[in-house]
């Protein structure tokens, strides 16, 4: 080979540059650092991975380069790490093998082809390719027509339906949903619409599965998605390319561990108190595995120790998920993985370290005291003749158990600021038309679970007497002597921390499959809330959809976010006109409330509404201590498609992508405060991966277990 003087008086600038570089990175015994650079020099924004199994349970820390490729990885545990870079643009580089003290410096190594690059990037962009039946086929004509069901009223029902219905469950853009596995395409000799077919049988959400494609219409709707993976699998790739991390951005710092079991998968965390995220300090935290078991996952962030605790039920009858209808799986075969008696839904901390949980502890169907001739003051004016999920309660001192008999179906849990430490509850589904609760003072005093609980309808003062009177139901015409019930529910829900009010979201078509719009929901309680309580309804802007979630931050603005795209709050204070009387029936009386932020990423080419992304999160909240860094009252959003947490700062979007392993998906967050006088280190916010198929996930495959996330902001990129 000739020798080149050029090319090695380069190659001697970058081994000069590289070496300075890195010699700039102050690290301690516990670090470690470098930089990251590649054929052009400083490879800014980009991740690095710091790997190690020689922790009880898999250990690994992630952070952002700077804008001289720099980087640090502070606070790691004794170990053997392996070390790489993964960013925008490039694969994923070599793994080199480096202890806590060492300086390591790494080689980029660019994507050789589009294709290459676009592997690493977030869901949304590979989903955003799908071809969403145009505007102008809405209302669908049914079978004999284009195949979109009737009850598809506008673009927007199938949109949400998507997001809502779909992509609640995982990250629909990720490796493992875009490629269709050898499996279905075998059995289906090829036809591509024959094999969605058999991948949406696969495993045991079938069912759920079917209730979506029924209402979006099956035929079509697999010919869409038979159409987009085949349109991947020639070469096609995104229209659209993500940004790497900028500014504040390259100041966070991700650790996660491995709990639970590959089988089994994780709808929320917790961590503390979320009126006094002090409480609990470096203390356990613990999950909620919904269908998947009855085994709730903890961790111990000091120890690295991960752990299991079996929830009870109430009544042996009580089904497993064993019994769900399932077929064949690509990655289990004919194993039926999720044994799950109990559906842990969601799971909140109160004063007292007791934790409770939204569980099934029996069969469905109420005791009497919940139905129609009983005494109880809630079943006189609503009597309930089932509910899906009851409430359990958790002595984190004792390791015992309680298990509360509900009238109302639970969802998510809350509590109030109030002298009885009211736990409210949302139901998810609208369809049970109450917001029920629980006085947890009486309740632990007493034991009582029948004179504890409560419930209500949603009322509206649609005559504007502001307080409620006898009303008409949600079916039947207004009477300007009566008040007007809304047949909604919460699905999202939070106690303001300004007032006594409790601000709750119905779902949209997407998800609730009645055909009425999504409102968020202001519950005044009043001093008898199964007969006092008064709701406000509200819709977000013309053009906008799909809400899901809400939290509310400490001046009493509530936030959600919407399947069009958007994370959105209402300042119910902005409202110009009557908040009570006729005109607000409809829940479109105060447009002025709202304010929209559009989420990051492209829309799909066929949805013309410019004010929305193609990205929807699962859920929303608000940080009112300033657990993570960014500022007290930031809302984060939990980015389905985008992979990432998204905090609305001072009007500006800070996205914080996860980019390990990818295909990351959460549904909630929890901010912790372990150190008050700790600066950046004592403070985090905590989340799970919520998808329920790991095993989707570009980065492990069938053993992919679910991961628990601490999600921290440092004051620059380097600091340790």
């Amino acid at each position: 080979m000739k020798w080149n003087p050029k090319a090695f008086f380069i190659t001697c600038l970058l081994a000069i540059f590289s070496f300075s570089a890195s010699a700039q990175v102050k690290i301690s015994a516990a670090d470690i650092g470098g930089t990251v650079s590649g054929a052009n020099g400083p490879e800014a924004g980009v991740w690095v991975i710091a790997e190690t199994n020689d922790l009880p349970t898999k250990f690994a820390k992630i952070v952002v380069t700077d804008d001289k490729g720099r980087f640090l990885l502070p606070e790691l545990p004794s170990g053997n790490y392996q070390v790489w870079a993964r960013g925008y643009g490039l694969i994923d580089s070599v793994k080199q093998n480096a202890k806590p003290g060492q300086l390591v410096n790494i080689k980029a190594v660019q994507a050789p082809t589009a294709k290459a690059a676009a592997q690493y990037y977030p869901g949304m962009y590979w989903y955003s390719m799908i071809n969403v039946p145009k505007a102008s086929e809405f209302p669908g004509t049914g079978d004999k027509g284009n195949g979109i069901p009737e009850v598809m009223q506008k673009q927007y029902y199938w949109v949400d339906t998507l997001k809502n219905s779909c992509q609640s469950c995982h990250a629909f853009g990720v490796r493992g949903v875009r490629e269709v596995p050898e499996l279905f395409t075998k059995k289906a000799n090829g036809d591509s619409e024959l094999a969605w077919a058999y991948r949406t049988q696969a495993g045991q959400a079938m069912a759920n599965m079917a209730l979506g494609l029924g209402r979006m219409g099956p035929e079509r709707t697999l010919s869409i998605l038979a159409d987009w993976t085949d349109r991947i699998a020639k070469g096609e790739v995104p229209f659209a390319k993500p940004s790497r991390p900028q500014g504040i951005e390259r100041n966070a710092v991700y650790t996660s561990w491995n709990w639970s079991e590959a089988k089994y998968y994780l709808h929320d965390a917790i961590s503390t108190d979320k009126r006094n995220p002090t409480l609990n300090a470096n203390g356990l935290i613990y999950g909620s595995p919904e269908e998947s078991t009855d085994l709730v996952p903890t961790l111990d962030p000091k120890t690295n120790v991960v752990s299991q605790i079996k929830m009870p039920y109430l009544d042996p009858k009580n089904t497993s998920s064993l019994e769900l209808p399932k077929a064949e799986s690509a990655y289990w075969g004919d194993e039926k993985i999720w044994d799950g008696h109990t559906s842990i839904h969601n799971l909140i901390w109160d004063q007292k370290e007791n934790l409770w949980f939204a569980a099934k502890i029996r069969p469905s169907s109420n005791p009497d005291f919940c139905k129609k001739g009983s005494d109880h003051p809630s079943a006189k004016v609503v009597p309930l003749n089932e509910s899906a999920r009851q409430l359990t309660m958790y002595d984190t001192k004792t390791k015992e158990w309680s298990m509360i008999n509900t009238c109302f179906t639970t969802h998510h849990v809350y509590f109030a600021r109030d002298k009885n430490d009211t736990l409210w509850t949302s139901a998810g589904s609208p369809a049970s038309g109450v917001v029920g609760w629980l006085n947890t003072k009486m309740y632990l005093e007493t034991k009582d679970e029948q004179k504890s609980q409560g419930w209500t309808p949603l009322i509206i003062d649609t005559n504007g007497n502001g307080k409620r009177d006898e009303y008409v139901e949600a079916n039947q015409a207004l009477d300007p002597t009566k008040d007007k019930r809304v047949m909604a529910a919460f699905y999202g829900m939070q106690p303001s921390p300004a007032d006594d009010s409790i601000w709750g979201q119905s779902m949209d078509v997407g998800f609730s499959r009645i055909n009425q719009p999504g409102y968020l929901i202001r519950l005044v309680p009043g001093s008898d809330p199964s007969n006092t309580s008064l709701a406000e309804i509200y819709q977000s802007p013309e053009g906008t959809f799909g809400s899901r979630g809400v939290d509310v931050d400490s001046k009493g603005v509530a936030w959600t976010v919407l399947a069009s795209g958007q994370i959105a709050s209402f300042d119910r204070n902005k409202c110009k006109g009557p908040l009570n009387g006729p005109t607000t029936a409809e829940g479109k009386h105060c447009p002025e409330g709202w304010t929209l932020y559009r989420l990051p990423g492209p829309q799909f080419k066929n949805v013309k509404d410019p004010k929305g992304s193609a990205d929807g999160a699962y859920y929303i909240w608000v940080d009112l201590h300033n657990t993570l860094g960014l500022g007290k009252d930031v809302p984060i959003a939990s980015s389905s498609g985008g992979e990432a947490l998204i905090a609305v700062v001072n009007g500006k979007l800070v996205t914080l992508r996860i980019p390990y392993p990818l295909g990351f998906f959460t549904k909630n967050v929890d901010g912790r405060i372990d150190d008050i006088n700790g600066g950046w280190k004592g403070r985090a916010v905590w989340t799970t991966s919520g998808t329920r198929n790991n095993f989707h996930s570009g980065d492990g495959g069938k053993e992919l277990p679910p991961k628990i996330f601490k999600v921290q902001i440092r004051p620059n990129p380097l600091a340790n």
